[in-house]
């Protein structure tokens, strides 16, 4: 399973959103605005702060990734070869 949670107007969560799309990697888009339980999860996962996207593939956790790290998880998970 693949969620980004972000906002539509991140600069980050748009270029991870379309990096995902230019892979062809299906994922779960919440929107903090709009969703406060995603909010609720990006905190906890970040102790506290608010860091967009935070994103989960599979069992790891990532904030604000790079699409390097990107590509990293989704090969640990076999999405991406």
């Amino acid at each position: 399973m693949i969620m980004i949670c972000g906002a539509d107007w991140c600069g980050d969560t748009r270029r991870t959103l379309a990096y995902f799309d230019d892979q062809g990697v299906a994922y779960t888009y919440r929107n903090v605005d709009t969703d406060s339980g995603a909010m609720d999860w990006v905190e906890a996962q970040n102790d506290g702060k608010r860091k967009l996207p935070t994103v989960m593939i599979g069992e790891q956790v990532l904030s604000v990734p790079t699409n390097a790290q990107i590509d990293d998880a989704l090969r640990s998970q076999g999405a991406m070869s």
